[in-house]
């Protein structure tokens, strides 16, 4: 207890808690209050931007319309005439009417758009004009004499005779409908994924299934780690040189190169959220094991280790009782970057599509590896990838503040003051 009182004195430490308690607090309480289920699919289309979207059918029906005054107008207009557009009215004028260059201006709409209206007639199909390009130019008039008419939109009712005008329930051009007012509202904080999924909602879910696989690596790698070093670095010996031999093996082969490839060599059937965090805890413990084993080699040593010895206690008590609570606090440091780490490995694996085959939960690396899958990034839908990047830098970076400010607590060369 006295020793967690001191972490909490730590700026490092205490930033670290804060971030990565507010991440943890959220990904469990936004699941509960969102509306879907993390895999559940909300949209037809991929990739839909963040916002609020609301009902159509549910506006036209609303009867609590307002009518506001404002340039509606200028709006709608600015909507439609895109500077893609203007160019194109330019260039057309320009090419088939005679005007000058310089003479039009994609910044000066009100002469731009008294030209066109002038000159431009969607009866008349210019020579070598592509049917194509004149399809478009004709839609896009169309666009704009709506725009220009103000006249409002009427709607057509399906009778047993055909489509009739519903006049009276014609909407004007400057009718507002209040939000609040409309039954069906869907907000969507960060859009939907490739396959119509909440992202926000998928996220706070990868969030806890990501932290879950980092606690199940960091307790096989550190428990190995642990186990391995306290008796290498207290029996000596035959023993130490033997669980030393295996560790340099482990150190040898690069940890992640290993890691890829019993990840594929297991089917895709076995590659669990759980089996993918084993197998990162069974290729993660050997620097925890030589950390551990250089502490216990300098502690075995020490007066109350050699009189328990005399005493005549058995190993396992004088590991547990004598020489364990001395390095409890490193193991709690390199539990949490075994944490981290393993957030990262899986993120890693699964960019290369050896990552947990579920289709039950994501994962936050699931989560980058379908986005890249997909290519979010080519269709601009930042959404996809953007916040998920973010989450994995923000554990990662909380965590490890966190490791630093207890590594300045309990690491006597680092202690400030």
């Amino acid at each position: 207890m006295r020793q967690l009182k001191m972490a909490f004195t730590s700026p490092k430490f205490l930033v670290g808690f804060i971030v990565f308690t507010s991440i943890v607090l959220t990904a469990f309480i936004y699941p509960n209050i969102s509306p879907f289920d993390p895999l559940q699919l909300v949209t037809r289309q991929a990739f839909t931007a963040p916002g609020r979207y609301v009902n159509i059918q549910d506006v036209v029906e609303s009867r609590q319309r307002r009518q506001l005054l404002l340039d509606v107008e200028a709006n709608r207009l600015g909507n439609v005439l895109t500077p893609a557009d203007a160019e194109r009215m330019i260039a057309f004028l320009i090419a088939h009417h005679g005007f000058a260059e310089g003479s039009l201006s994609a910044y000066y709409e009100p002469e731009l758009i008294e030209a066109w209206q002038a000159n431009y007639d969607p009866e008349n199909r210019i020579d070598g004009m592509t049917r194509a390009a004149h399809n478009e130019n004709v839609r896009f008039n169309q666009r704009l004499q709506l725009v220009l008419a103000d006249t409002g939109v009427i709607l057509a009712m399906r009778t047993e005779y055909g489509l009739e005008e519903d006049t009276a329930n014609a909407i004007h051009s400057q009718e507002f409908v209040n939000v609040r007012d409309v039954v069906n509202v869907m907000f969507l904080p960060l859009g939907t994924d490739n396959f119509g999924r909440d992202v926000m909602t998928q996220l706070m879910s990868a969030i806890l299934v990501s932290l879950r696989l980092g606690l199940i690596a960091g307790v096989v790698a550190t428990t190995i780690g642990l186990t391995l070093g306290l008796v290498s670095g207290y029996v000596g010996g035959i023993v130490d040189d033997a669980i030393l031999f295996i560790t340099n093996m482990f150190t040898v082969i690069p940890g992640f190169v290993l890691l890829i490839l019993i990840s594929y060599a297991l089917n895709p059937g076995q590659r669990t959220v759980a089996t993918v965090a084993i197998v990162i805890g069974l290729t993660a413990w050997p620097w925890t094991c030589r950390s551990v084993r250089s502490q216990v080699l300098s502690l075995r040593n020490r007066d109350h280790v050699n009189l328990s010895m005399l005493s005549g206690h058995s190993m396992p008590r004088i590991i547990l009782r004598d020489i364990l609570p001395y390095v409890a606090s490193y193991v709690v440091m390199a539990f949490i970057l075994q944490i981290s780490s393993a957030i990262l490995a899986e993120a890693t694996l699964s960019m290369l599509g050896l990552g947990p085959n579920t289709a039950i939960e994501a994962t936050l690396g699931l989560m980058m590896h379908w986005a890249n899958l997909f290519s979010a990034w080519q269709v601009g839908a930042w959404w996809a990838f953007v916040p998920v990047v973010l989450a994995v830098a923000l554990i990662s970076f909380s965590l490890n503040l966190m490791n630093t400010g207890l590594d300045q607590i309990f690491n006597p060369q680092l202690r400030e003051g």
